[in-house]
């Protein structure tokens, strides 16, 4: 059950990847694309946080556990809980700047590398809600299998800038914190609404200073905007998928919720890249192997072995 929410994680961030990615590309500016995308889903998210009565519940929560850090430190809310929004603010910049030109699949197989190392670390560490989880051989596996799919990607070279490259990467390290953190804050406030908030308040202002600076150092903001209403859905889209990501993150683990997130991103942008491919995208029979080794690590690291339970 747990995965199969997390595979609809998956889908929702690819559709929202390749929307932002051509928002970015029709206005030609990635962080304009960025600020609107995270901007509605804030909309979204303080209206829903006022009209839901868990919303103001949640939001209460938040403000007692910041004033309670700040006199006695029990059970309160560090500074650190509230900053999940900079590394979703980092992946639809990302997504703006970058799927538009290398597509969603190519885009994908980084995310998946950087989610796969960062989320063994972040499991072992138990910065996560589930407390430290065992690094066992299949969940090593699984990562490695995840990893082996990102490289089988790149086979053959990609026709694209390097930072194009890496910046997925980075992004799938910091999804894998950001569930973390979101999962943890989720614990402290008692909804996953209010964490979704935090993480999309933080996530606006850290676009909105970036588009501030490049609009002010490199080019001013488009003034003429697309008029295809489905560009703009980026934000609802992510706004679903982070709240799913952060209810259930408790449950699965961070890299078991990753792995699961990957089989549906990963099927899903190999249709969306066969249907509307882009200039730098991978051939077919990468994007097939790819997404099978993908699915491949996820039943590696879900199925509970008995050569990979971990000696008591």
């Amino acid at each position: 059950m747990g995965l199969g929410a997390a595979a609809v994680i998956g889908v929702l961030t690819a559709i929202q990847a390749r929307i932002n990615g051509q928002l970015g590309a029709r206005l030609g500016d990635g962080f304009t694309a960025a600020v609107i995308s995270f901007g509605s889903g804030l909309v979204v998210l303080i209206v829903l946080s006022l009209v839901i009565p868990q919303g103001r519940r949640g939001f209460a929560a938040l403000v007692g556990g910041l004033r309670r850090r700040e006199q006695d430190g029990r059970r309160g809310i560090p500074v650190w809980m509230l900053c999940g929004g900079v590394a979703g603010a980092l992946s639809v910049a990302t997504q703006s700047l970058a799927v538009g030109i290398i597509g969603v699949a190519l885009f994908t197989v980084g995310v998946v590398a950087g989610q796969t190392v960062s989320g063994l670390l972040l499991d072992r560490s138990g910065i996560g809600p589930a407390g430290v989880v065992a690094v066992t051989p299949a969940r090593l596996v699984g990562g490695a299998l995840a990893m082996l799919a990102a490289a089988v990607s790149l086979a053959g070279g990609v026709h694209a800038p390097p930072v194009l490259i890496v910046l997925p990467f980075l992004v799938g390290a910091g999804i894998a914190w950001q569930s973390a953190v979101n999962g943890r804050l989720r614990q402290r406030v008692g909804t996953p609404l209010t964490a979704t908030l935090v993480n999309f308040i933080g996530g606006t202002l850290v676009l909105g200073i970036a588009e501030l600076v490049h609009s002010l150092t490199v080019t001013p903001p488009p003034t003429v905007y697309p008029a295809a209403p489905w560009l703009y859905i980026g934000g609802i889209i992510g706004v679903t998928y982070i709240f799913l990501a952060a209810a259930l993150v408790s449950y699965t683990g961070v890299l078991l919720l990753g792995l699961g997130t990957v089989v549906g991103q990963v099927v899903t942008s190999v249709v969306i890249d066969a249907l509307w491919p882009t200039a730098a995208a991978p051939g077919l029979w990468q994007s097939l192997l790819m997404s099978s080794l993908a699915i491949l690590s996820v039943v590696v690291a879900a199925v509970p072995w008995r050569w990979a339970r971990p000696a008591r």
